[in-house]
């Protein structure tokens, strides 16, 4: 450094860092060195800024290899908190997470119906604070909070037109004095599961997410692949067939309106005896929450042996494990999770007909498989992901040409 100037790192190489040392668990400034690419002088000033910052903790020493053992480095996991939000029909789910992504506290509470989205932000803004309170976790400690709604906004639901002028997330962060950033529920879904490690080493990872609809959300290298609009990966609407039934979006045979819930439901309706096996024709005229939950229905009588429920249950996984398979082939992916609450009461059935498809079909199959796999938190992953969009902030996953050091132990610790 020339004169008494201080190099600073620029903020990109702090967030890498930072990322390394999430995702590692334990590592020591030598492990950044080579994870990272950086000059040992880059990574002691950065370090020597996060744990003035009181992002990092020195935490003991790596086993000794022949010289002094290394420091060990982690993060301070309870320096930092953010708040997730997802916001369904069929309910609007909260998590807070720690600066490791790891959830603290979470809650359910009713979806949104027909009230004034006023009267519902007011309660979120309420619920949030609750939340944060009922942890015990200082205000001060929260960076912000991260909302997500099903990919192309609430006013997409026929029964909540009304949301389409009310700017959701600017009305919150007034309401409750936090940043607040918004997202799709299917790229949330994503990045919860990268954060809460099921991904591993994937470069090409995606997550099918089936709630109301059908979506997803696609990251490479641990970065959420957003698109020009923030809407890549609607898998929902890959043509399936070109003279299908009209889908919502204005095209015809989109995979989510040959095999979404919607398409799951209407088509158990139009058979008298399984709406009234799966209670589809609920007495006294009482309607469902929401498609979500009438999906569940049809599902439970399929559970329960009914044929012609488990046989739409299986046309709609074909019809959606075909779309998988363009989304695996235009993006080569290595890994796929299964996430969302429909998929979460469903994925027995959806589950061995996509890795079928692959197995079958996949371009690249000689090259590499597609790992499947359901997810452990598909009810809840939206809300966690919502929650890291926030800690994203301080923490972007890391870029491409970032990796772990091979000698990591599987405890997380370096052995260097």
């Amino acid at each position: 450094m020339g004169g008494s100037a201080r190099s600073i790192p620029h903020t990109t190489s702090r967030a890498a860092v930072l990322d390394v040392i999430r995702a590692a668990g334990t590592i020591s400034r030598v492990g950044l060195v080579e994870a990272t690419g950086f000059t040992g002088g880059t990574i002691s000033t950065i370090v020597r800024g996060l744990i003035d910052d009181g992002l990092v903790l020195e935490t003991g020493r790596a086993e000794s290899t022949g010289g002094k053992p290394r420091v060990l480095l982690r993060l301070d996991q309870e320096s930092r908190y953010a708040v997730g939000v997802h916001i369904d029909p069929i309910g609007i789910t909260y998590a807070l997470t720690d600066l490791t992504g790891a959830v603290v506290s979470r809650m359910t509470r009713a979806g949104v119906r027909d009230e004034a989205p006023a009267e519902i932000t007011a309660r979120m803004s309420q619920q949030v604070n609750a939340l944060v309170e009922g942890a015990g976790v200082e205000r001060g400690r929260v960076l912000g909070v991260g909302l997500v709604t099903p990919t192309g906004g609430l006013h997409q639901q026929p029964s909540l037109r009304h949301w389409a002028d009310y700017s959701v997330a600017e009305e919150m962060e007034g309401a409750i004095g936090l940043p607040v950033v918004p997202g799709n529920d299917a790229t949330a879904a994503a990045l919860g599961e990268y954060w809460s490690g099921v991904v591993g080493g994937s470069s090409i990872f995606a997550a099918v997410y089936m709630g109301t609809g059908v979506g997803a959300g696609v990251l490479v290298n641990g970065i959420p692949y957003q698109g020009a609009s923030g809407n890549a990966g609607e898998i929902g609407h890959v043509c399936l067939d070109v003279d299908g039934p009209l889908c919502w979006c204005g095209g015809r045979g989109c995979a989510e309106a040959v095999a979404g819930p919607a398409a799951v439901v209407a088509d158990a309706r139009a058979d008298a005896a399984l709406a009234r096996s799966a209670d589809l024709t609920r007495e006294g005229g009482r309607t469902w929450p929401s498609v979500a939950a009438e999906f569940t229905a049809v599902v439970r009588a399929a559970r329960r042996g009914e044929p012609t429920a488990r046989a739409l249950l299986d046309r709609s996984a074909r019809h959606l494990a075909a779309a998988v398979r363009t989304l695996a082939n235009l993006m080569d992916l290595d890994l796929l999770v299964l996430t969302g609450p429909s998929l979460a009461v469903a994925g027995s059935v959806y589950l061995p007909a996509i890795r079928r498809e692959l197995d079958r079909a996949f371009f690249a199959r000689a090259t590499h498989p597609v790992e499947v796999r359901l997810s452990t938190s598909a009810a809840t992953a939206p809300a966690i992901g919502a929650a890291t969009m926030v800690l994203q902030s301080q923490l972007v996953p890391m870029r491409p040409g970032l990796r772990l050091p091979e000698n990591l132990s599987e405890s997380g610790a370096a052995r260097d």
